[in-house]
């Protein structure tokens, strides 16, 4: 038993330490990213690259990579990535077992997935955004582009060179499964914890700078009402709110909102992420807005909203006082059909109106 809660604790601090380097912020540790890149070459049964070139972002890495061309040689990233992670989980899959595997990913990878895979898929989603805009957009350029300075770029060729990234940092799931386990990935752990994502070629390696800023919410979704959700030190950035990608010219008007600016919004996503920045209350009182019932329960609201379902708000007093003696007020956003304040706060609970039954409300 002794053995098992400690092989638990063990796993729990990895499975920590992991999920602090994929949200890593700051100027990565170049020369343990570089020993990385070359022991994963080393490990792969391959020659060490004969360079090895920074990027401040994976929209940069992308066009270095590009302009690298035939210098570069071909991907190795089969040979460097895809075919160790694939040996070395057989090889785990078989040493625990099914049921040890599934045990050992539930305490590790599984709780960093779902949080790196969206935020990889936004970054991807980002550079091609930025790089290879729908028709009629023009390509945004940063202040620095080093190696832009070519003939317009593709989305096709875009998409085909992010294909060829190991993703660093944003491979820390995996990675923590593995952790202790696999010397074999040591050179790819290297490079995740000291850097951002990398390019593997037979001659020349890649690798990318981590983010200067990362923000985002309690569920780990990019956010940030002040301005970039992620900025790289080259300035491609992400605009977010609450995992929502917004324009940038969107966060900055946040600050100035009013109701009427809101109520005025015709794209119904903004018009529910303005909503959520300026708070229910405030735009219920600013609205001239006046309840639609009330009972034991608190005070039903609506808030109708153009080419969008409404909004329907339960005001809800705490019966419990703060420490200064005041009673705190909370909002419980319920479904639109809800007729009845205690049909909201009954549905919050997971029953119907003729179940809830509070003994006492707190």
């Amino acid at each position: 038993m002794q053995n098992a809660a400690s092989t638990a604790a063990r796993t729990g601090a990895n499975t920590d330490e992991w999920r602090a380097v994929a949200s890593a912020t700051g100027p990565a540790d170049r020369a343990a990213a570089e020993d990385g890149v070359r022991l994963a070459y080393r490990r792969a049964g391959l020659a060490e690259p004969e360079r090895i070139v920074w990027a401040r972002s994976p929209r940069e890495a992308v066009l270095t990579v590009r302009s690298l061309g035939a210098e570069a040689g071909a991907s190795v990233r089969e040979e460097v990535r895809t075919r160790p992670w694939a040996e070395e989980r057989r090889r785990v899959h078989d040493e625990l077992g099914p049921g040890g595997w599934v045990e050992l990913w539930a305490g590790t990878g599984a709780q960093l997935w779902d949080g790196t895979r969206e935020l990889a898929e936004r970054i991807r989603t980002g550079v091609v955004e930025r790089l290879a805009p729908p028709a009629g957009q023009d390509a945004a350029a940063d202040a620095s582009d080093g190696a832009a300075a070519t003939a317009p770029i593709t989305e096709s060729e875009v998409r085909q060179i992010l294909l060829d990234a190991v993703l660093g940092q944003h491979d820390a799931a995996w990675l923590a499964a593995f952790d202790g386990r696999s010397p074999r990935l040591e050179g790819l752990a290297s490079v995740a914890a000291s850097a951002g994502w990398w390019w593997p070629y037979e001659k020349v390696a890649v690798v990318c700078e981590r983010p200067s800023e990362l923000h985002r919410d309690e569920a780990g979704r990019l956010d940030s009402g002040e301005g970039p959700a992620l900025v790289y030190p080259d300035g491609f950035a992400l605009h977010a709110w609450r995992g929502m990608p917004v324009p940038p010219e969107f966060v900055a008007s946040l600050s100035t909102l009013t109701a009427a600016r809101i109520r005025d919004e015709e794209n119904a996503e903004l018009r529910r992420v303005m909503l959520e920045y300026y708070g229910y209350e405030r735009y219920l009182a600013e609205s001239g807005a006046e309840p639609l019932q009330k009972d034991e329960a608190g005070t039903l609201w609506r808030i109708a909203l153009r080419d969008d379902e409404d909004v329907v708000m339960v005001e809800v007093l705490n019966s419990t006082a703060e420490p200064d003696g005041t009673f705190r007020t909370y909002w419980l956003r319920v479904p639109p059909s809800t007729s009845t304040a205690k049909e909201g706060v009954a549905w919050t609970f997971g029953l119907d109106v003729a179940q809830y039954a509070p003994l006492r409300q707190t």
